[in-house]
């Protein structure tokens, strides 16, 4: 069982576009104007200006670096090449960043238990129910834990979600033991024959050290209980803050085993390129992107849509 799969491509591919339409008139608009149209011939002034382009995006320096060196190497004025084969080479180089293999470490049969972690304000509880959204509607049973005790809002929040996408919830009261709501989850989850249990926790600050601590607490009441739990660490980054989402990935995973990284709020941004970074950086694979508020607004995610919607007009044909 997972939820990791790949949408239908062309309406995944629509949607997303929608999605980075910001990042598309920033990113996109700009490598046209200096690599000109489809047939145009480049230069090597043309290859210096892309990269100018890219390294005042938010892909990164160090990735940057890499994709123009890669494109270097691969013309290396050994022959005149027109503006679609660059952005080609550059799709290439992108995608073998962002592609990961999706691993499944639940046993079959068993309890999975995901974690998802972020710091406040980044859309970390309502990944958590839209989350619980995709395996409900699958036919999963789903129980979510409400181990965000620190504000008495975000049970309040999941209470109402967990409603409207017809799970459980288990809670305790604002100021509880975030590790003991998550063991009463996990008992609640075997007696109920549970299938997926989606746990909430704090918005820890990346820098406060009792924050994490209880966060490393967390993992290990996880672990003891079920075996291989937790069996996907999600870390949810926010779009909108750039390069500072590298900072937040770093400490998290340094604390417990991040598995994959969740963007949120890519529909607000013109920073698309975090994914990128973040991608290449961190080497954790990006599971989903959100896109919007909606209860279906959390879509898994495609390396290959994501860089074609990112890179290309939408009368370009891209050609594979």
């Amino acid at each position: 069982m997972s939820i990791f799969h790949r949408p239908e491509e062309k309406r995944y591919l629509a949607r997303l576009s929608a999605t980075l339409s910001e990042t598309k008139e920033d990113l996109s608009h700009r490598i046209r104007q200096v690599l000109g149209t489809e047939k145009s011939r480049i230069t090597g002034k043309q290859i210096d200006a892309l990269e100018e382009v890219l390294l005042t995006s938010d892909i990164g320096i160090e990735t940057t670096l890499n994709v123009i060196q890669k494109v270097r190497e691969e013309f290396g004025g050994q022959r005149s090449i027109t503006s679609f084969e660059l952005k080609r080479t550059l799709r290439e180089e992108l995608l073998r960043i962002l592609e990961s293999p999706d691993e499944d470490k639940a046993p079959k049969g068993s309890l999975r238990v995901i974690l998802v972690v972020g710091v406040n304000g980044v859309g970390k509880t309502s990944t958590v129910a839209k989350l619980a959204h995709r395996f409900t509607r699958d036919g999963h049973k789903v129980l979510i834990s409400a181990s965000d005790t620190f504000r008495a809002a975000a049970i309040e929040q999941l209470e109402i979600w967990a409603e409207r996408v017809d799970c459980q919830l288990v809670k305790q009261g604002m100021g509880a033991d975030p590790a003991a709501v998550l063991f009463d989850a996990l008992v609640a989850s075997r007696a109920r024959g549970i299938e997926v249990l989606i746990v909430d926790t704090a918005g820890r600050l990346h820098n406060n050290s009792n924050l994490m601590m209880e966060l490393e607490k967390m993992e290990r009441v996880a672990a003891r209980e079920v075996v291989g739990a937790p069996h996907e660490t999600l870390l949810v980054l926010d779009a909108t803050t750039g390069q500072n989402g590298l900072v937040q990935a770093r400490r998290f995973a340094s604390v417990v085993s991040v598995s994959g990284v969740v963007i949120t709020k890519l529909d607000g941004s013109a920073k698309g390129g975090i994914v990128v970074s973040i991608a290449k950086k961190l080497g954790l694979p990006i599971k989903f992107v959100g896109v919007g508020e909606g209860v279906d607004d959390l879509i898994p995610f495609s390396p290959k849509s994501f860089v074609d919607a990112m890179l290309f007009e939408d009368s370009e044909k891209i050609e594979l």
